[in-house]
């Protein structure tokens, strides 16, 4: 591709997350948020201007999702899928309007910038340029916009994977959110190599509820069944509890890549060394449970019949029903746990010909370039298309500059993206999404 159309290319790209930032799809968790339909029919419009015609689909009232299909030759379809919808954003936290998407210090400012506005836009200006040279991929592609990530996914991507799986038919391979970012790494010679953490594996989540009951009674009287000093016991327990280390395939070959470029074997100084991304690897080197909530009673003389917590556990691959079992020990008799969701922890395989197609486009624009595969320890649409048999890889591929703190942007106040690391990532993805064969 010329150096113009690369140009251009990058433009669109940063244009569409400025438009996108300004369209408020703030995501609440209970459908009180307005919804993703104004993005979608954003995307629509953008896509109709060089003829696509996207197929939107509703799972409810407001959560629009679009997707768009582009024929390819005889390869395995890939599908690149990103959210519409962003976590809420308060204006008074913040320096900037967080729906302005003003470009300032050379950075692309607002609510969504990195999670994941940036990735739509690069989607969108990549099919539509697609469409407009009417180049044939070397393989079938599928783009899907979609709604309702923050709160799981159940308007978006779980809704389309239970209702339409024939959208995604014949993609064994999917790229998304929350991988494919740099990091700059000391090497034994005195110099620095760039390292890009591939998300290969995603923890699985169980939210729920700890529920401890007893005998309710008046304030003032003696109380030896009571469910605030249950429940309690159960949540010092639980809170007490250290869980033990444990490297998956995709941990053990980060170490592995990461001790390469280094020189240093031991994983404490190697996770040191990772500045803003440390945060992101440090919690998937076990399971973790945190405590979110808690409630009980109403009047301050009348003690309750019942009381609940709420807990986040994070399971690595592997451990949904192993991690479970430990808090069912922890609470012991004191408490009841009660399962109200839960996500898949997912993990695709590393050594496989699109994972180094993944690192010749990156090295294509960064020689020299390192592709490292890391565990994510939240989650991303990723888990819904692995119901399908599709392999999730997380791949925004952003070349980031010293002391950006990349793991603070997600869902953090004054969220912003570089403008060169999106004109990057928008070229390499160019180059895995239509130069591959």
């Amino acid at each position: 591709m010329e150096n113009t159309d690369l140009i251009e290319l990058c433009e669109e790209a940063i244009r569409f997350t400025q438009e996108l930032i300004r369209i408020d799809t703030s995501n609440y968790g209970d459908g009180t948020g307005p919804g993703e339909e104004e993005a979608a029919q954003y995307v629509l419009d953008r896509l109709a201007e060089v003829g696509l015609s996207g197929e939107t689909f509703v799972a409810a009232p407001k959560r629009h999702s679009v997707v768009v299909q582009i024929a390819g030759k005889s390869r395995d379809g890939l599908l690149v899928h990103g959210h519409l919808d962003a976590v809420p954003a308060d204006p008074h936290d913040w320096s900037v309007d967080p729906f302005s998407g003003e470009i300032k210090d050379g950075c692309i400012w607002g609510r969504g910038a990195v999670d994941m506005k940036e990735m739509v836009g690069m989607m969108l200006a990549i099919v539509r340029k697609i469409a407009r040279d009417e180049i044939v991929p070397s393989r079938d592609l599928v783009f899907a916009f979609l709604a309702d990530e923050e709160a799981g996914g159940w308007n978006g991507a779980r809704w389309l994977v239970r209702n339409h799986p024939e959208l995604f038919a014949g993609c064994n391979q999917a790229i998304s959110e929350v991988g494919g970012y740099s990091v700059s790494l000391p090497t034994p010679d005195g110099d620095s190599k760039r390292a890009y953490l591939l998300q290969t594996a995603e923890k699985g989540f169980h939210w729920a509820t700890i529920k401890a009951t007893g005998t309710a009674g008046h304030g003032s009287l003696r109380n030896d069944d009571n469910a605030i000093a249950k429940l309690s016991r159960a949540l010092t327990r639980i809170a007490e509890y250290s869980w033990p280390q444990e490297y998956v395939t995709t941990v053990r070959s980060m170490f592995d890549g990461l001790t390469e470029i280094t020189g240093i074997d031991d994983p404490a100084q190697v996770l040191g060394l990772l500045g803003a991304a440390k945060p992101f690897v440090e919690a998937t080197l076990s399971n973790t449970s945190n405590l979110t909530s808690l409630s009980a009673g109403d009047l301050g003389n009348v003690i309750p019949s019942v009381a609940t917590a709420q807990i986040d556990c994070r399971f690595l691959p592997g451990h949904q029903e192993s991690s479970l079992d430990k808090i069912r020990e922890l609470c012991g008799d004191d408490a009841q746990l009660i399962v109200n969701k839960t996500g898949t922890a997912v993990e695709a395989p590393i050594d496989t010909p699109f994972v180094q197609e993944m690192a010749d486009a990156l090295s294509a624009e960064d020689p020299g370039a390192r592709l490292v595969p890391y565990c994510m320890s939240a989650g991303t649409d990723n888990k819904s298309f692995s119901w399908l048999g599709i392999s999730g890889y997380g791949f925004v591929p952003l070349k980031l500059p010293e002391g950006y703190e990349f793991a603070r942007m997600f869902h953090g106040v004054d969220e912003r993206v570089p403008v060169e690391s999106v004109e990057f990532g928008t070229r390499v993805l160019w180059n895995l999404i239509v130069k591959t064969d």
